[in-house]
């Protein structure tokens, strides 16, 4: 169910620019305050910053005071059978009351079973059973959170045989029962269809992008699977693959400019990489604001 009274913009009264921004890494600060060119937000994890204090929230605080915030989490484990971790969602919630994001995010995945812990993204069956657990889980979350939080759809490597919906209909059910918005993560779509033999641009055709309110980008590996076929890797250690820089730009060329985050996590580079990274996604998103504009000037 909706919660009451959650929408956009977030409780701030503040809303992300439809900029390029790039997720914050506390290496890259001095870089970032000094740097001529003025990314458009920035992104953290929420999980490294649950601590009650200390250099981390010294530093996040003075970015804070100058740019918008995103507040992307990874270990919720929206998707797990054992229902949210009410620790874990009162450590999140400290940090949104903490920062007061313009965006709050989280992963339609699992990561923890009973008592065990595992440091990666697990893929959920897309069925009626699955689909009623993850709609009470974000509807706690939100309910706790008291705003709406934006899901990302995964990069996947295998399919469920006991999945009865598509991927992109499970997604656009979830959003129609919770009111929560959606994060593509334009990445994911490539690596899920490289992986799984399905064409990407089939699957954001058909994808609810009226509900997104987010964009992310990032590099992906590339190997082989068992029977030597293409296999890709969802790696966030490289620049933005040419295939997931065009599909992103048939993407916002269908609605219109949105915020868009570069996402490096692994081997991260310098600071101006990163920089060239998102000012390509600047460009993209410059060159469709015209375009819309010139729409709204001549409708």
């Amino acid at each position: 169910m909706k919660p009451e009274g959650l929408g956009h913009p977030a409780r701030n009264g503040k809303t992300l620019p439809a900029r390029a921004g790039a997720g914050f890494k506390s290496v890259h600060a001095d870089a970032i305050l000094a740097d001529s060119y003025r990314i458009g937000f920035l992104e953290v994890h929420a999980e490294n910053y649950m601590g009650a204090g200390g250099h981390p929230h010294r530093l996040l605080a003075r970015m804070r005071e100058q740019f918008p915030l995103s507040v992307h989490g990874v270990g919720l484990s929206i998707g797990s059978e054992n229902g949210i971790d009410a620790m874990h969602l009162s450590r999140l919630k400290s940090v949104v009351d903490r920062y007061q994001p313009e965006q709050v995010s989280e992963h339609l995945a699992w990561s923890t079973h009973d008592d065990s812990y595992f440091n990666d993204l697990l893929p959920v069956p897309y069925d009626r059973e699955t689909l009623t657990r993850v709609c009470d889980h974000i509807d706690t979350v939100q309910s706790a959170l008291g705003r709406k939080i934006l899901l990302e759809n995964p990069s996947t490597y295998a399919i469920f045989e006991r999945s009865t919906m598509s991927e992109t209909d499970f997604i656009r059910e979830i959003a129609r029962r919770t009111g929560c918005g959606l994060l593509l993560d334009v990445n994911n779509v490539l690596v899920s269809s490289v992986n799984n033999r399905f064409k990407p641009l089939m699957y954001l055709h058909d994808f609810p992008l009226d509900l997104v309110e987010e964009i992310h980008l990032a590099g992906h590996a590339e190997d082989e699977d068992e029977d030597g076929g293409r296999l890709l890797i969802d790696a966030h250690d490289r620049p933005v693959d040419d295939d997931v820089w065009r599909l992103y730009d048939i993407v916002i060329s269908q609605t219109g400019p949105l915020p868009t985050l570069i996402e490096w996590d692994n081997d991260v580079p310098d600071w101006p990489v990163l920089r060239r990274e998102a000012q390509a996604a600047d460009a993209i998103l410059a060159r469709h604001a015209t375009t819309y504009l010139m729409g709204a000037r001549h409708g």
